[in-house]
Parts: C-alpha cells; sequence; structure tokens
C-alpha cells in the first residue's frame, strides 16, 4: 500500500443514531476524481444514554434548554473524538500521517425550509481537534442552507466523483436513517435529494416491539403483509409529492407520524413490512419519475444488509440491476464517512463540495470551517 498520498478521517453519525461511522481514507491522484482507499472502516457505539437521549429528541420526546444544548454539543464532540482515537489506533496510524479530520457531527435538526432556514449539526470541532491534535474540517450544510439550499444531501457530489460512467444511466441509493439517491446520468447533470424515510423508522418500530436495534435480516418484517391501506396513508404525506429538490429528517418522520396513521388494528410484524414497502416504494417511484432509464442501481448504508429490501427493491426496479457498492470498490457501510474524508479534503484545496443542482443553492460553494490543530 502507498504512503505517498495524506490520509483524511470522516465521521458521521447518521439519522438512525445506530453508532459513529469512521473511515481512514487515503486518495490516490489529483483533483475532487482521485480513486479514494478506504485505508481503516469502524463503527464505534455510542455511550447508552447518550444515544437514548439523541433518538428521543429525534422523536420531539423532549425539549432542551440552551445549557442541555451546550453540553450536549460538548458530549457529542468528546465521543467523536473518541471514535477518531479509536480508529487511529486500530489501524496502526500515527495522528502525525493524517492530514485532517472531516466531521460530519449529529444532526439534532434539520429546517430548510421557511423564512428562517437552519440545520443543526453538534460534535464541537474544538474538542476534536484539541484532543486529537489534527486539523478538523466541521460544520459542512449551513453554509449551502445560507445560499438558499437544503444543505442536504451532501455525498452526491462523492458519488458524482466515483461512480459515474459515461456508459450508463446509474443511481446510487444510500439506506440509511433516512434515504437518499443520486442520479449519474451518462450524460447530463447530476442530481440528488432525499426520497423518505429508511431505516430510521424500521429501526424505531422494532425497538420499540421487539427490543431490537433494527431488524437483523429482516426478519420482522418477513412474518408480517403489507397493509395496503396504511402504506396508503403513510405516502398520502405531501412531501412526498414534493418535487426536488428536497431533505428531510428524523423530525419529520418519525413514530409519531407512524401512529397518527395507524387505524388501532394493525399488528406489530405488518406495520414493519408496511414501513419497509414505504422506503421501497417511496424510493422506487422517486427514481422512475426522475430517471426512468436507470440501468444500475448502487446501494449503500446500513440497508445494504437486510436481505428483505433488496429483494424488494430489486423487484420495484425490474429493468435495473440493483447491487451493492461493495461491487465497485467502496464498502457500503463506509461510503458517507469517505464521503466527509473527501468533504474535508475538498475544503482545505478551496473546491466546492456543493452540487447545486441537488440542493438548490445559489452556486457551488466551499464548504465546513476548519478548526485548526
Amino acid at each position: 500500500m502507498s504512503t505517498a498520498a495524506p490520509l483524511y478521517l470522516g465521521l458521521i453519525s447518521g439519522t438512525s443514531v445506530d453508532g459513529i461511522d469512521a473511515a481512514l481514507v487515503r486518495f490516490h491522484g489529483d483533483g475532487p476524481q482521485a480513486r479514494p482507499e478506504l485505508v481503516h472502516g469502524q463503527v464505534l457505539a455510542w455511550e447508552p444514554s447518550l444515544r437514548a437521549q439523541l433518538l428521543a429528541l429525534g422523536q420531539h420526546a423532549q425539549a432542551l434548554t440552551l445549557d442541555a444544548v451546550g453540553t450536549l454539543d460538548v458530549r457529542i464532540g468528546h465521543a467523536f473524538a473518541a471514535a477518531a482515537t479509536t480508529t487511529l489506533r486500530a489501524a496502526g496510524v500515527p495522528v502525525q500521517a493524517v492530514m485532517a479530520i472531516g466531521s460530519h457531527g449529529q444532526t439534532l435538526r434539520h429546517r430548510p425550509h421557511g423564512d428562517t432556514p437552519f440545520t443543526l449539526q453538534l460534535g464541537d470541532a474544538h474538542v476534536i481537534a484539541e484532543r486529537i491534535g489534527v486539523q478538523v474540517v466541521a460544520d459542512f450544510r449551513r453554509r449551502d442552507v445560507a445560499a438558499g439550499g437544503h444543505g442536504a444531501p451532501l455525498v452526491p457530489a462523492f458519488h458524482a466523483a466515483t461512480l459515474h460512467d459515461p456508459g450508463e444511466d446509474r443511481a446510487v441509493l444510500n439506506l440509511g436513517g433516512i434515504a437518499n439517491v443520486t442520479l449519474l446520468p451518462a450524460r447530463g447533470t447530476v442530481r440528488g435529494f432525499d426520497t423518505g424515510p429508511a431505516n430510521g423508522l424500521m429501526d424505531a418500530w422494532c425497538l420499540r416491539h421487539r427490543a431490537q436495534p433494527y431488524d437483523a435480516g429482516g426478519a420482522f418484517a418477513a412474518i408480517g403483509r403489507v397493509d395496503a391501506a396504511l402504506l396508503a396513508r403513510l405516502l398520502a404525506e405531501p412531501w412526498f409529492a414534493a418535487p426536488p429538490p428536497k431533505s428531510t429528517g428524523r423530525d419529520q418522520f418519525h413514530l409519531d407520524w407512524v401512529e397518527a396513521a395507524l387505524a388501532g388494528n394493525e399488528t406489530p410484524a405488518d406495520v414493519q413490512a408496511t414501513l419497509l414497502a414505504l422506503t421501497t416504494h417511496s424510493a422506487a417511484t422517486a427514481l422512475q419519475a426522475t430517471q426512468p432509464h436507470t440501468r444500475r442501481v448502487i446501494v449503500c448504508g446500513g440497508g445494504v444488509h437486510n436481505p428483505v429490501l433488496m429483494a424488494a427493491l430489486a423487484a420495484a426496479l425490474p429493468d435495473a440491476v440493483v447491487e451493492s457498492s461493495a461491487a465497485h470498490g467502496l464498502d457500503p457501510d463506509y461510503v458517507e464517512a469517505m464521503a466527509f474524508a473527501w468533504l474535508a479534503r475538498e475544503h482545505l484545496a478551496g473546491r466546492p463540495g456543493n452540487l447545486p443542482a441537488v440542493t438548490g443553492a445559489a452556486g457551488p460553494r466551499v464548504l465546513g470551517a476548519r478548526y485548526p490543530a
């Protein structure tokens, strides 16, 4: 393995709050299209009480005082710093070999609409820089929002740099807590947007009814039957009909939203199966409406490990090959973390990290802020 190119460490915790993903990445080549090499990837568990608080906040279960927000920001910063330390030790890499850490943080609220749009990610980057001794690039989303965009999704720029093929129309479908799609036409403009809930709702329902953090292998959904009437009520949510660019989060698609649509006689397994169908239907419908001639759907994120979900997607998209990003040399569990390593690299190079056709921003912007070591 070559040691000529510098290393970058990407850190992210997504809307599922299922762990802090860390990806140590080396980029081979110059410019945005440099080939990424995953040197080491690791998922670090949240401290249980902190994760429970973050999940509760995502479900609108509590309000926070300013003191509590400040405390949470620092606690998340320490958790991200611990994840960085653990990852570097596991990889046997000294901190001096790392050019920068790209930290997404933990999204607390994402409200890109209205008179005062905002997005809020916590995880004090000063704490990370101080504890690790490496410069940190963080706060990636707010510049795009300030430029009139949604601040999301940001990963499509990385998808375009690494997975575009001039010979076929492709799409990259990320199945995290929220599902988002990147459209990579053989020729033409790259677009991307959120399609709706993915693992976030299924995980929350599974935790409530089976005391398990996620539906391993899709087994819970597999014993249920899709409730067509419930699915129709969920899909009646106006957000699904809104045109892109658009983004969403756990603060919109949460269990209270699901329960408001229940008739009261559904079995837990049937609801789980219906939530899986909601993910499948919303993603497939959005893809067919925006890029109908897609020939390859490259899937990443935790949902790639759910065979029931992957089979449902393949059935809903019969004209396309549906496959894991692993088939293209990108570990599906670390694509997003690798993207934030890439965004840190782009920031330091003074290059834009957003795609205005994706986010709706007024133009390309250098994203993030640098926190010196």
